[in-house]
C-alpha cells in the first residue's frame, strides 16, 4: 500500500470521486485499482495474502502421479492460474505430456470462461462449464449425474473446498485434491496494518475483496492486533464491504457483516456496484443556495469537485451531523485530529475549509458560540426537531 492514497488528476467528477477504496487483492490488484481510479476513486492497496506456488511441493507431485496412473472419471478445474500452474509444474517434472494425454480422455469441467481459456490454451477441450461460474452449479451437475464409484479430481484454488469435496464423498465418489497453490499471509504485514488502521479511523469508504482467503486474512490480522471488535463495527456501519461473489463473502458473513456483491463475479461489475452504492451514502445538503455533497475526502459544490484537507473534512462532518445547529468551538476542536487544546486551531482549519469550498457563506460564524452550516431557509425546518 502506498503511504498516501493515489489521487486521480483533477478532472470532471466521476461516480467515485471523493471516495477512498481499499483493495485487498493479491492478484489483479493493478487492474482493479485502474478501474477504480478511472471512476475517480482514491485507492489504498494492501495485499491481504500472497500466493505460494507448489511446483516443488511433494503433495502436488504425488497427486499428479496418481492421476496419470489412474484415469479419473472427472476433473474439475476451478481457476485459470491454478490450471496453468499445474501444467507448468508437471512440465518441470517431465510429466507434462503424460498429464495432458490423461486429461484428454476424461470429463473435464471448467468453473468459468477464464478456466476454459486456460484449458484450451493447453490444447484441451472442456466438456462443460456453468454459466454462473459457480462451483455450486458444478456440484449440482455432478450429483445429478451420479458420482458413486467414480474417481473425481478437484483442482484446489488456494484453500481446501470442504463443502464441495465432502458432498462428493458423501455421494460415493473417490476424490483426489490437486493443490496447485496455497494462500499465505503477506511477508510484509506493514501495508496490511496501515489499511486496517485506515479502516478503523474511517479513512476508507469501502473495502473490496476478491477471494475468501483475503477476507479471512484481514479478519485474522485484526484478531492478532486485538482489533476485531473495532474492525467489525467499522464494516457493519461505516465502511462498505464489497465482495466479488458469495463465496468470497462467507468469512465476513460468519462474523455478522453484510456485504454487497455484483450479479456477475467479475472486477468490472464489482466496480459498478461501488459506483452505485457509494454515492448513495454521501450526505447532500442545500447550503446558502448551493447543493453540497459531502463525500469521503472531498466535497462536490453544485457538481464541482472541491478537494478538502483532512482537518477540514473533520470539521465539515462534525457540522453536518446536526445541520443548521451551532456547534461549539470546543466540540469542533475535539473533532480535529491531534489539535491539542488551542481553539485557534479550529479557526485556522475553518478558514482553510471555507477557502477549499470556494464559498465562505456555506458556513456561518456565530459570534462567541461557534459555527453552523448555512441551511437554506426552506430546508431549515426539516432539521428543527433534531436533537442538538
Amino acid at each position: 500500500m502506498d503511504d498516501d492514497a493515489q489521487r486521480p488528476p483533477a478532472t470532471a467528477p466521476g461516480p467515485l470521486t471523493g471516495f477512498t477504496v481499499g483493495v485487498t487483492a493479491a492478484r489483479r490488484a493493478d487492474e482493479l485499482g485502474a478501474l477504480l481510479r478511472r471512476r475517480g476513486a482514491a485507492v489504498l492497496h494492501a495485499p491481504a495474502l500472497r500466493i505460494v506456488p507448489l511446483a516443488d511441493d511433494g503433495e502436488l507431485l504425488v497427486a499428479t502421479g496418481e492421476l496419470i496412473r489412474r484415469a479419473p472419471d472427472v476433473v474439475v478445474a476451478t481457476t485459470a492460474i491454478g490450471f496453468r500452474g499445474w501444467v507448468e509444474a508437471a512440465d518441470g517434472w517431465g510429466l507434462g505430456q503424460a498429464l495432458l494425454d490423461r486429461l484428454r480422455g476424461v470429463e473435464l469441467l471448467a468453473r468459468g470462461p477464464k478456466v476454459k481459456g486456460a484449458i484450451r490454451a493447453a490444447g484441451l477441450t472442456e466438456k462443460w462449464s456453468p454459466s454462473s461460474e459457480s462451483l455450486a452449479e458444478v456440484l449440482d451437475r455432478l450429483l445429478t449425474e451420479g458420482v458413486r464409484g467414480r474417481l473425481v479430481a478437484v483442482q484446489l484454488h488456494g484453500e481446501p473446498l470442504p463443502g464441495f469435496v465432502e458432498s462428493l464423498r458423501a455421494a460415493g465418489a473417490e476424490v483426489i485434491g490437486v493443490p496447485v497453490y496455497r494462500w499465505m499471509p503477506p511477508e510484509d504485514l506493514a501495508p496490511l496494518d496501515r489499511l486496517l488502521d485506515a479502516t478503523l479511523t474511517r479513512g476508507v469508504d469501502a473495502l473490496t475483496f476478491t477471494s475468501a482467503p483475503a477476507a479471512a486474512s484481514l479478519l485474522s490480522r485484526a484478531g492478532e492486533r486485538g482489533q476485531s471488535p473495532e474492525l467489525l463495527a467499522a464494516l457493519r456501519h461505516d465502511v462498505l464491504p464489497v465482495c466479488v461473489g458469495p463465496v468470497t463473502a462467507l468469512p465476513l458473513q460468519a462474523h455478522g457483516v453484510d456485504t454487497v456483491q455484483p450479479d456477475r463475479f467479475r472486477l468490472g461489475p464489482l466496480v459498478q456496484v461501488l459506483c452505485q452504492e457509494l454515492p448513495g451514502r454521501a450526505r447532500v445538503l442545500p447550503l446558502a443556495g448551493h447543493r453540497v455533497e459531502i463525500r469521503g475526502h472531498a466535497v462536490l459544490v453544485d457538481g464541482d469537485l472541491r478537494p478538502v484537507p483532512p482537518a477540514g473534512m473533520s470539521l465539515l462532518r462534525a457540522l453536518s451531523r446536526r445541520p443548521g445547529w451551532v456547534v461549539a468551538r470546543a466540540e469542533l476542536l475535539r473533532a480535529l485530529p491531534g489539535s491539542g487544546r488551542d481553539e485557534h486551531a479550529v479557526e485556522t482549519a475553518m478558514a482553510r475549509l471555507r477557502t477549499a469550498l470556494g464559498s465562505p457563506r456555506l458556513i456561518q460564524t456565530v459570534v462567541k458560540r461557534g459555527y453552523r452550516l448555512a441551511l437554506d431557509p426552506a430546508t431549515d425546518t426539516k432539521y428543527a426537531d433534531a436533537t442538538p
